[in-house]
C-alpha cells in the first residue's frame, strides 16, 4: 500500500510539473479593424508562467506564409511544443508570441491599393495586442520573424520601422520583386489596375535589396538580423542577394544556408534557433 501511495504521489507530482511547464495557445482570437473594414483573426502563445506571474514579457511577432493563416505556426509549426521546450531548456526566455492573419488572397502583409495591411499592423494590431497582454513595449523587447511571405513581411517591417524591433528573423523569405517586370506580373494576379507611378513606388518600398540601399545604414544596424534559407529553396537567390547587399554595407547579420527546401520540416528546425537568437536581445547579453 505504501509503495502504491508513493507511486501515485510521483505520478501526481509529474503531472503538476508537466502542466506547470506548458504554455497556452489561443488560436481563434479576433479584433475589429477600421483600416481593413472588418474582423481580423490572430493567435497568441502565452509562456508557462504567464498566469501565475504579474510581470510583463518580451514579444515575438511570428508571421505565416502564403496559403496559410494565423493557425499555420500553431498547427504545422508546432510553436507551443517547440517554445515550451526552448524555455524549459534555458535556450529561450519566456515570451509572448503573436501570430496575425494576413489575408493571403490579397497582398499579404503589405500595403497595395486599398489593402492597407501594413498600416493595420502598426496602427491598430500592434497597439491592440500590446495593451491586451502584458507585453513590454520598448524596441529591445520586440522582435519579428516569419517564413516565406511572412519572411518578406519580416524584412519589410524591420526595414520600414527599425526603431521598433531589436531582432528580425526572415526564414526562406520572399524578399520582394527583384525586377519591375516581376512585380507587374505579380500584380496582374489580383485583377487590379495600378499606374506606373504606383508600381514604381511599391517596388521601392517592398524590395529588400533596394531598402538596404536607401535606408540609413545606422538604422539597419540597430536591428539584429538572422537570415535562414535552405539550399534547395526556390527563394534561395533572393536571400543570397540580400546577404551580399548587407555584406557590402558592412551590416552585421547571421546568414544560414542549411540542407532543405521550402517546407515545414525546415521551418520547425529553424524555430528553436530563432527563439534563442531573439532571446539574446531580450536578455541584453
Amino acid at each position: 500500500m505504501k509503495n502504491k501511495l508513493v507511486t501515485l504521489c510521483l505520478i501526481f507530482g509529474l503531472f503538476i510539473t508537466s502542466n506547470a511547464q506548458s504554455g497556452k495557445v489561443f488560436d481563434n482570437l479576433t479584433m475589429t479593424s477600421k483600416i481593413l473594414k472588418g474582423e481580423r483573426k490572430y493567435a497568441v502563445y502565452l509562456p508557462p508562467d504567464y498566469e501565475t506571474s504579474e510581470r510583463s514579457y518580451p514579444v515575438l511577432y511570428l508571421l505565416h506564409g502564403a496559403t496559410d493563416d494565423h493557425t499555420g505556426w500553431v498547427q504545422f509549426g508546432e510553436v507551443m511544443g517547440i517554445t515550451d521546450e526552448a524555455i524549459r531548456n534555458g535556450n529561450a526566455t519566456p515570451m509572448v508570441i503573436i501570430m496575425p492573419d494576413a489575408d493571403t488572397g490579397r497582398m499579404g502583409y503589405f500595403n497595395a491599393g486599398d489593402w492597407k495591411y501594413e498600416d493595420f499592423f502598426f496602427e491598430e494590431f500592434m497597439p491592440h495586442v500590446e495593451k491586451k497582454y502584458r507585453i513590454k513595449s520598448e524596441k529591445k523587447y520586440r522582435a519579428v520573424a516569419g517564413l516565406s511571405m511572412g519572411g518578406g513581411g519580416t524584412f519589410m517591417y524591420a526595414l520600414h520601422h527599425p526603431e521598433l524591433f531589436s531582432s528580425a528573423c526572415p526564414l526562406s523569405a520572399y524578399v520582394g520583386p527583384l525586377t519591375m517586370k516581376e512585380l507587374e506580373k505579380r500584380m496582374t494576379r489580383y485583377k487590379e489596375e495600378y499606374t506606373k507611378a504606383e508600381l514604381k513606388d511599391y517596388f521601392e518600398k517592398h524590395n529588400a535589396i533596394n531598402l538596404i540601399e536607401s535606408v540609413p545604414v545606422a538604422d539597419i544596424k540597430s536591428v539584429r538580423w538572422y537570415i535562414d534559407c535552405g539550399d534547395d529553396d526556390f527563394l534561395y537567390e533572393g536571400n543570397s542577394l540580400v546577404h551580399i547587399a548587407m555584406k557590402k554595407k558592412e551590416i552585421p547579420h547571421e546568414y544560414r544556408v542549411r540542407d532543405g527546401r521550402h517546407s515545414w520540416t525546415y521551418w520547425r528546425d529553424s524555430l528553436p534557433k530563432v527563439l534563442e537568437f531573439v532571446s539574446q536581445a531580450f536578455h541584453q547579453y
